[in-house]
């Protein structure tokens, strides 16, 4: 993941230089409408996640591969109504209402065709990512991961050297990573694990339990594609495609630093169906407090000398920065540690197989952000107000979370804001004012070197006094002196 961030946030800048603050807003709004019609695919990846995580947990190795080739099965028509939609509906609102400057439609079209068929080839690779998580090869998964990064950071030297349409040649470029990517994972499943080797059959039965589960998840990823995309559209309309770009560059650092709490809940999300569906209740409910602040202390530690040195870094990455990156992503930052503390719990909820309630509510919840938005914009609020709407309610869904676990799988609310939420804030309170003092009384690279360093360290020693229990901290130590002893 260190290698990946890396990577990540030097070939964004170069692609920003490359394309220019015009195209580079371009390329991340009309990316959005295609992901904009990712709710079907989601709700199946979750639910063809879950069901494969569940029956590993049960040993029922026949009935894996079985979900798996329905599921693959389901993937391919869902890229075939994904191309459908995109070509109808997608291409019409491209031209005919988003706001792109004249001399450059004909490249957003090219741009929007490769996205579409770069997001096709995504959908067809989730029951073989599925796989290889709930099979938890994470090393496996790591190394493509850096194969997949390498690979774009040649893309970004192809689009340096070239003087075609370099906006093109990039949507280009990242198709046919994504194709190659994607071969890779069919051809490793299909070598490595019997179940996941597919066969064109149907199954009625089967098709409709994980048609149910995916059926009802489907209102989650509606809202929550809907909310993320339909803000990025709603700030193209009132603010063009240089505010469209500041957001594109917030998601970049932002999406780089939440990447290590993705990858560390990627590692324990099969445990927590296996647990549950092994019905071993007191290790289910300790993995869930235990991944929920792990989490956050995760994103805490990477996130505060980001937040506190954040205008320098943007400088020294990009040069001339977007006017509001920096706000847009403090307050995106924001929002991550309220889901990084937060995702365990959907995924337990995910554990048990009975979504419709909550579905229903977490979608309400989640797609209020759009017609608050549009007024705030509308009646000519500064553009960062979105960002704070959408903490607020995310706020919201994490309370009525824990609320509805309580109610499900009698979730002890108290035990958890006692071992979880409450060390989380006070951990936060005190790790944060030092290194601020710090980088107030200091610049340049010197005040980076030494808020970063002092952030770490205080947080980390803040986190092991306060943020742990007494088994946590005596793992810790035992961890701690193990890799000391392999070093010496």
């Amino acid at each position: 993941m260190f290698i990946t961030m890396g990577v990540g946030l030097f070939t964004s800048r170069i692609v920003l230089r490359a394309l220019g603050v015009s195209d580079f807003g371009i390329y991340n709004v009309v990316g959005g409408i295609v992901v904009l019609f990712s709710f079907l695919n989601s709700a199946m990846s979750t639910a063809t996640q879950r069901f494969l995580n569940f029956e590993l947990g049960r040993n029922d190795l026949k009935e894996t591969s079985r979900v798996f080739s329905v599921s693959m099965t389901t993937h391919l028509l869902i890229a075939f109504i994904l191309l459908i939609l995109g070509e109808t509906i997608g291409l019409w609102f491209l031209n005919a209402e988003m706001n792109i400057p004249s001399d450059r439609i004909i490249a957003a079209n090219w741009v929007y065709q490769f996205s579409i068929f770069t997001f096709c080839a995504n959908i067809i690779r989730v029951p073989y990512n599925a796989t290889i998580i709930a099979y938890e090869r994470m090393n496996f998964y790591a190394y493509l991961s850096i194969i997949e990064v390498i690979l774009k950071l040649l893309i970004v030297y192809i689009l340096l050297i070239y003087s075609f349409d370099k906006l093109i040649f990039y949507s280009l470029l990242i198709f046919v990573v994504t194709v190659l990517v994607s071969a890779i994972y069919q051809i490793y499943c299909s070598k490595v694990f019997e179940t996941a080797k597919y066969h064109l059959f149907w199954d009625k039965i089967l098709f409709q339990k994980i048609l149910s589960f995916s059926g009802w998840s489907m209102f989650g990823s509606l809202s929550s594609v809907g909310s993320q995309q339909g803000l990025n559209i709603l700030l193209n309309i009132f603010g063009g495609v240089t505010v469209n770009a500041a957001v594109g560059i917030a998601n970049q650092v932002t999406t780089n630093l939440y990447a290590f709490i993705s990858n560390f809940q990627i590692a324990f999300n099969p445990q927590i169906v296996k647990l549950y569906a092994a019905d071993e209740h007191e290790r289910f409910m300790k993995l869930i407090f235990r991944s929920s602040k792990f989490s956050f202390y995760l994103m805490l530690v990477l996130s505060i000398p980001v937040i506190i040195c954040l205008n320098f870094i943007l400088k020294i990455w990009l040069g001339p920065v977007p006017e509001y990156t920096a706000i847009f992503c403090k307050l995106i930052i924001i929002f991550l540690m309220i889901d990084a503390i937060s995702a365990p719990l959907w995924l337990s909820v995910q554990a048990t197989g009975n979504i419709r309630n909550y579905q229903i509510i977490m979608s309400i919840l989640i797609i209020c952000n759009l017609p608050m938005d549009y007024l705030l914009l509308k009646f000519g609020y500064p553009f960062e107000f979105v960002w704070i709407v959408k903490i607020i309610i995310n706020v919201i869904t994490y309370i009525f979370r824990i609320s509805y676990l309580k109610n499900k799988i009698e979730f002890p609310i108290i035990k958890y804001f006692k071992l979880v939420v409450f060390p989380a804030i006070v951990v936060t309170i005190l790790a944060f004012p030092i290194p601020y003092f710090i980088n107030t009384h200091l610049s340049s690279w010197e005040g980076l070197i030494i808020t970063t360093c002092s952030s770490i360290v205080i947080t980390v020693i803040t986190v092991f006094f306060i943020g742990l229990d007494k088994r946590e901290k005596t793992i810790a130590v035992i961890i701690f002196k193990d890799k000391i002893n392999q070093l010496f």
